[in-house]
Order: C-alpha cells, then sequence, then structure tokens
C-alpha cells in the first residue's frame, strides 16, 4: 500500500534485435536522469524468464516477477509466464521501489490446471506492465517530500521519453496526478496526504492487532514523523465521518 505509478508499454516492433536496440536507447535516457542506478539490460528466454524457475537469491527476481502477467476467466485468474524478456532495472532513490523497463513475448496459451483444455492469453507481440511505489521515498531519513519528489518524476520522465520515442504506447496510471497535471506543488501535497492517511490506518491496523496477540508492522511506522503524520490523518478520517 502506498502512492504508486503503474505503466504498460506496447509496440509494433517485431524483431528481438529491434526490441534490443530499443530498450537500450530507454537504458541510455534513464542513465542521462538521476537515478540512483541503472543496472544493465538483461535477456531471458524460456525457463530462465521464469521467476517460479527461478532461485529466492536471484537478483533479477523482481523483475521476472513483474514481467509474469494474468489472464482472466469468469472468476479466476491464472499466472502467464514470458517466454522472452528484454528489460533493465532502475533505483529511483532511496525509499523507492526498483523500477523495471523493458518488453516481453507471451505464449499464446496456457495449459488449464487439471485438465487437457488450453486458455488463450490474447497477450500478442511485445508489452510491459509494471509499476513503480514512490511513496516511502518521502521518509525524512531519505530526504523527505523533496527525495520524492526527484524520484517520482525522474520515473515520469523515463516514461516521457517512452511516449515521445514515436515507437512505443504508454499508459500510465499515477496515483499522485502528476503524470496528468504536471502540478510539483499538488503532487507534493498528495503524497503528504497519503502519509497521513496510511499512517493513521496504520495506527488502527497496529492498535487492532496488538489487541490479538499480533505484531503489526508497517513501512510509515518507521518515518521520524509517524505520531504526528498519524494525528494529522486522523483528525481528517474523523473530519470526513471515517472515525469515530
Amino acid at each position: 500500500m502506498g502512492l504508486t505509478i503503474h505503466y504498460q508499454l506496447k509496440t509494433s516492433l517485431t524483431k528481438a534485435a529491434d526490441i534490443h536496440k530499443l530498450v537500450a536507447e530507454l537504458r541510455q535516457f534513464a542513465q542521462d536522469l538521476p537515478f540512483q542506478e541503472v543496472e544493465e539490460l538483461v535477456e531471458f528466454r524460456g525457463k530462465e524468464a521464469s521467476f517460479d524457475d527461478s532461485s529466492p537469491n536471484d537478483p533479477h527476481r523482481w523483475l521476472k516477477v513483474q514481467a509474469g502477467r494474468y489472464v482472466d476467466e469468469g472468476e479466476f485468474s491464472y499466472q502467464v509466464e514470458p517466454t522472452h524478456i528484454i528489460a533493465f532495472s532502475a533505483y529511483p532513490g532511496e525509499g523507492c521501489e526498483q523500477a523495471n523497463f523493458g518488453f516481453c513475448t507471451y505464449p499464446d496459451s496456457i495449459a488449464m490446471p487439471s485438465t487437457r483444455r488450453r486458455l488463450p492469453t490474447n497477450l500478442t507481440g511485445w508489452s510491459w506492465r509494471s509499476f513503480c511505489k514512490t511513496q516511502y521515498a518521502s521518509c525524512p531519513d531519505f530526504g523527505g517530500v523533496e527525495n520524492f519528489l526527484r524520484c517520482h518524476v525522474t520515473v515520469i520522465k523515463l516514461l516521457d521519453f517512452a511516449a515521445k520515442s514515436g515507437l512505443i504506447q504508454v499508459e500510465v496510471q499515477d496515483e499522485g496526478d502528476y503524470w496528468q497535471k504536471r502540478d510539483l506543488a499538488e503532487l507534493a501535497r498528495e503524497v503528504c496526504q497519503w502519509n497521513e492517511n496510511i499512517a493513521a490506518m496504520s495506527g488502527v491496523f497496529k492498535d487492532a492487532a496488538e489487541a490479538m496477540g499480533v505484531k503489526l508492522e508497517s513501512a510509515i511506522a518507521g518515518f521520524a514523523n509517524f505520531e504526528h503524520l498519524e494525528a494529522k490523518g486522523l483528525e481528517r478520517l474523523r473530519q470526513k465521518g471515517l472515525m469515530p
């Protein structure tokens, strides 16, 4: 839980060599942005692309997890593992999640559990779907809201570059609304409200858990100003009639 940028990339390019070049261009631009670190471009095929077949110590495990997709049938969702991954990881800054960028291909269909039937995936061509949680970059220990703004905007700038390339279709759902509004002041206010609301709810859940003898921890509780955030959040929730 936390303020997150969700994004999808799609391209009409079909040759792996062209995809490799395109992702390399994205990575090169990422190196010109204030990412804390940009890792090497990686490529995986077949079982190497499966996070289920990777070890817990695989440095690319989270990238492979995010490369996976799901298809729905009725009320059930079924995992679809990629057949080919070309991607790289970038680290916006302290407290921010790893951001992964690239493209994958997927099988035309997957075997249904305990049946001989195959379920079409309808996942054609090269695409990518991922997300990056930026909220906890706002922790005072990491530089507060200033650090958050740098991390969040850095990810958006790379998505801007992808969209302007003319070769990539980009869809973004930015929970901070910066992708849509391009208003830094509003983005700063938004993350502050998220921190307050999550601190309030975290405190409520923690008290309820402790009453049942369960210890509950949350990332927001590590903020040096957690109690202030919690009080502000509870005040807002009470004003909205969401808390007694």
